[in-house]
């Protein structure tokens, strides 16, 4: 399964670099497939494994941090894995040109 998940930590201004890399450090020292965007990161994975990595970075934020909202999405397709590059390579060569960084 595919999970993306973000964590806001409340009341902490408007930059939150500092949590967003407190988590990466948690998800890499998972071992699991990752991916960080602007938005989230993605992790690629069984559900209760998946489900125990966000919940380490939760638990992470909120032990400095009064209030902590987490937002997760979930893919669960039986029987599929690698899904975390081959669903954006499907796109890309559906499109004539790819998808440039600069999204134009």
């Amino acid at each position: 399964m595919l999970v993306e998940f973000s964590i806001a930590p409340l009341g902490k201004g408007e930059g939150v670099g500092e949590y967003v890399a407190r988590c990466l450090e948690i998800v890499k020292g998972s071992g699991l497939p990752f991916k960080l965007n602007p938005m989230g990161t993605v992790i690629e994975g069984e559900y209760d494994e998946v489900m125990s990595v966000i919940r380490s970075c939760h638990m992470s934020v909120t032990s400095d941090c009064g209030r902590v909202i987490t937002t997760i999405k979930i893919d669960d397709r039986k029987g599929r894995s690698g899904t975390i590059e081959s669903k954006v390579r499907s796109v890309e060569h559906r499109l004539s040109q790819g998808i440039k960084k600069d999204g134009v």
